[in-house]
């Protein structure tokens, strides 16, 4: 059974305290959480360790870094190593979010090292696709991400892919409140998991967890989860409140 996965993004959002009390709700409000659902909490880098503790004895929650740097190490000040992030028992980094991608112009060759760091040092990369609102206009989305793993994401050899998890994050639906319908998302997800199933075959495929990012909020989280190839969520501002999170998480459990 593919793992259900609801996944928090904290970007650059909450202070130190701010971040330990919103982690002490949810563990709080989210005690019913069992296999095969999993929460992971994404949060920014001077706050693992801490969060680390917080989750500590929680079987179900896991942390992620949202980035790491494609080179093992080097005089890259301000840079994190997937390296540093193993020896903190760190289990998943984002690696390719459409901010990263735009914003520090992050290539495809980096991504694909970046994967590769992650899967020597036994982390599970959570990687990151999806097209921008003018490549959806123009109705190439599914040779737009198919693209994009195949010039990173299939780096990784049978194996290491089974190790990792895909989130499709439609780069118009990322903080703009329009949000993918479920047909879309799993019309999307469903020819990912073709993509993969072409390249890998159709058991790593089916076994592959894919998740939806792009607003997903309480209100539609039920009927994104209803669909069959969506196995859970990437989820950016709505984890960044107690209640709405938690709500995510139980119609994820409940699916």
């Amino acid at each position: 059974m593919r793992k259900k996965i609801a996944a928090a993004n904290w970007k650059m959002n909450l202070t130190f305290q701010e971040g330990m009390e919103l982690v002490n709700a949810l563990l709080t409000a989210t005690k019913a959480v069992q296999e095969p659902c999993r929460v992971i909490l994404s949060v920014p880098f001077p706050y693992l360790s801490s969060v680390s503790a917080l989750v500590k004895g929680h079987q179900w929650y896991a942390l992620a870094a949202q980035n790491c740097h494609h080179l093992k190490s080097g005089a890259y000040t301000g840079e994190v190593s997937a390296a540093m992030l193993s020896s903190m028992q760190i289990p998943y980094c984002l690696i390719g979010h459409s901010e990263r991608r735009e914003y520090n112009a992050e290539t495809t060759t980096q991504l694909a090292e970046k994967l590769m760091r992650c899967v020597e040092e036994q982390i599970q990369p959570i990687f990151c696709c999806g097209e921008p609102l003018a490549i959806r206009d123009k109705g190439e989305q599914n040779e737009y991400v198919a693209r994009q793993l195949a010039e990173s994401l299939f780096v990784l050899d049978a194996d290491q892919l089974s190790q990792a998890v895909v989130a499709y994050e439609p780069i118009w639906a990322i903080g703009t409140g329009r949000t993918a319908t479920s047909e879309q998302a799993q019309a999307m997800h469903h020819h990912i998991r073709a993509v993969v199933a072409a390249q890998y075959g159709e058991k790593v495929a089916g076994q592959l967890s894919i998740l939806y990012g792009g607003s997903v909020k309480a209100s539609n989280a039920d009927e994104l989860f209803a669909c069959p190839d969506v196995d859970g969520a990437l989820v950016g501002g709505a984890s960044l409140s107690d209640t709405e999170f938690t709500a995510i998480v139980r119609s994820l459990c409940k699916a």
